[in-house]
């Protein structure tokens, strides 16, 4: 498998080997919506919370007697059907909606993600953007450029979630660059995953040579770790 390698003007740079265990795995929806559920729930904020009727505040009289008045029988104003009372089966912020995902399976289903998104054309490949100082000019020229390139026309065009861009080895003038690119993100790649993957619409990896590097070993450390469990 090969790939044709663009430069930050937009112009074909030349081109690289893709390894078919990154690149080239066949999808499985039941492994991907199993990873990407499970990694959403991790990062589910713990802040709905609601107070029973033990934990609202007043309600400790009974607010009439029993028998005698009329009206229906109640023990305290802070009940659940009273305005102002407790809530029913609410959400509750010590509920613990952690899942355990298998670092095979994550790396599997990045890989699966990956792959997808090669095969439909929403992966480019940068050698360099070549920034030295932060300017966010320069970032939205190059995105500029590779928004000409045919069927890469909404990096720029699309309001969110754009593009994400891996770097293997991005300095920090190239992130401070596209960090005001509000459809943009950057991310190292080695913190690739399948949810930031699939939420994009296109993968832009810079400096390919590494970038494959880093993700074919992570592949290769998949492989062992599987026929270590299998001995």
């Amino acid at each position: 498998m090969e790939a044709t390698v663009y430069n930050a003007q937009g112009k074909k740079s030349g081109s690289v080997a893709l390894p078919e265990s990154v690149f080239g795995v066949k999808w499985n929806d039941a492994l991907i919506h199993q990873v990407v559920v499970s990694m959403q729930s991790n990062a589910r904020p713990y802040v709905a919370h609601t107070k029973t009727r033990g934990e609202v505040r007043g309600g400790g009289r009974k607010p009439w007697q029993q028998k005698g008045t009329g009206r229906a029988r109640h023990g305290s104003i802070r009940s659940p059907i009273w305005r102002g009372g407790g809530v029913t089966h609410g959400p509750r912020n010590e509920k613990n909606y952690m899942r355990t995902i298998p670092r095979n399976m994550r790396a599997k289903a990045l890989f699966m993600a990956l792959s997808r998104k090669f095969k439909d054309g929403e992966v480019v490949f940068v050698d360099s953007f070549g920034i030295t100082a932060p300017k966010t000019v320069l970032a939205k020229k190059s995105l500029d450029a590779l928004a000409a390139i045919s069927g890469l026309e909404k990096i720029t065009s699309k309001r969110r979630n754009a593009a994400l861009i891996a770097l293997s080895d991005g300095t920090e003038a190239t992130k401070k660059s596209f960090r005001n690119i509000g459809n943009v993100a950057c991310v190292p790649v080695r913190d690739l995953n399948p949810v930031s993957v699939l939420g994009s619409s296109f993968i832009i990896i810079e400096n390919p040579d590494a970038g494959i590097a880093i993700l074919e070993n992570r592949a290769s450390k998949k492989k062992a770790e599987a026929v270590t469990k299998q001995k």
